[in-house]
């Protein structure tokens, strides 16, 4: 299943950090995370001791694959682990995603704050990563001790725990803006230009002796005013020259009423053979 902001036709960015999920338990979590290192390209996916082993077969495999939404290259190149230790033995800093203080005298940061050093470090050929506890659970003190530094969200205090996707996206995100920057990954739209001074007082005109006829403005005394306040408000829209001629097409219609249906060609001939 690929959703439907995917497009084949652009560039997949990769690398990043390692992200390092830490004996994960369901298989469809490891699906929406693999989902969620796609969107902000990253693609180093490392498993922990699964707790349903990996990869896995049948159902469990349909529901992870299902879940990535795409991104199966990246459950296909996940590497298995043993243990932590073992994961990122390669990394040269690694952080503890966690929402709990452990005590540990690390440093503590949030995405934002740590993403543009590991953007930094990453281009200058290290390799960083990042642990993820078990959903239930979270990392244990001993794989905190194994992190150069805690990553934690701000989120709601007295709700702290996010989902294990919504973590990694989290993360991920803020290393796409440190990396790639912010700019939105589509080219917006080219829009109608802008009307001309004379177009807009056109259709002013015609809007106004229109609404005239039908006795909008009463008082007559108040009509300057109420004519300035009206030519205002369709100025403040910044109208464009499409907007122009679909507002005077609207008040050509409630003017005018219905547009008459013309006739099909066989209804022309029938009507036609009707007269003679």
């Amino acid at each position: 299943m690929v959703g439907a902001g995917t497009d084949r036709s652009k560039t997949d960015l990769s690398g990043g950090p390692a992200i390092v999920l830490v004996r994960p338990q369901l298989a469809v979590n490891i699906g929406m995370c693999a989902r969620a290192m796609a969107n902000f390209g990253l693609s180093d996916l490392r498993l922990v001791s699964p707790r349903e082993g990996w990869p896995r077969t049948g159902a469990y495999r349909k529901g992870a694959y299902a879940a990535a939404a795409g991104a199966v290259h990246l459950l296909e190149s996940a590497k298995l682990y043993e243990s932590v230790r073992d994961a990122i033995e390669d990394l040269s800093f690694v952080y503890a995603a966690t929402a709990r203080g452990r005590g540990q005298m690390k440093p503590v940061l949030t995405p934002a704050q740590a993403m543009p050093s590991t953007a930094a470090h990453v281009t200058a050929g290290e390799k960083h990563g990042v642990l993820f506890g078990p959903e239930r659970t979270g990392l244990d003190n001993d794989d905190v001790a194994l992190a150069d530094a805690i990553l934690t969200f701000p989120v709601n205090p007295a709700y702290a725990s996010l989902n294990l996707a919504q973590a990694v996206l989290l993360t991920g995100y803020e290393w796409f803006r440190a990396a790639h920057g912010d700019a939105i990954p589509f080219e917006i739209e080219e829009r109608s230009p802008p009307a001309t001074r004379e177009m807009t007082l056109a259709f002013f005109d015609f809007l106004e002796g229109e609404l005239d006829k039908r006795g909008f403005f009463r008082p007559l005394t108040k009509k300057p005013v109420m004519s300035r306040n009206l030519r205002n408000m369709f100025h403040r829209m910044g109208l464009t020259q499409q907007d122009v001629r679909t507002l005077w097409g609207m008040v050509v219609r409630l003017v005018e009423g219905p547009r008459r249906e013309p006739k099909k060609p066989w209804r022309r001939k029938e009507a036609e053979g009707a007269d003679s």
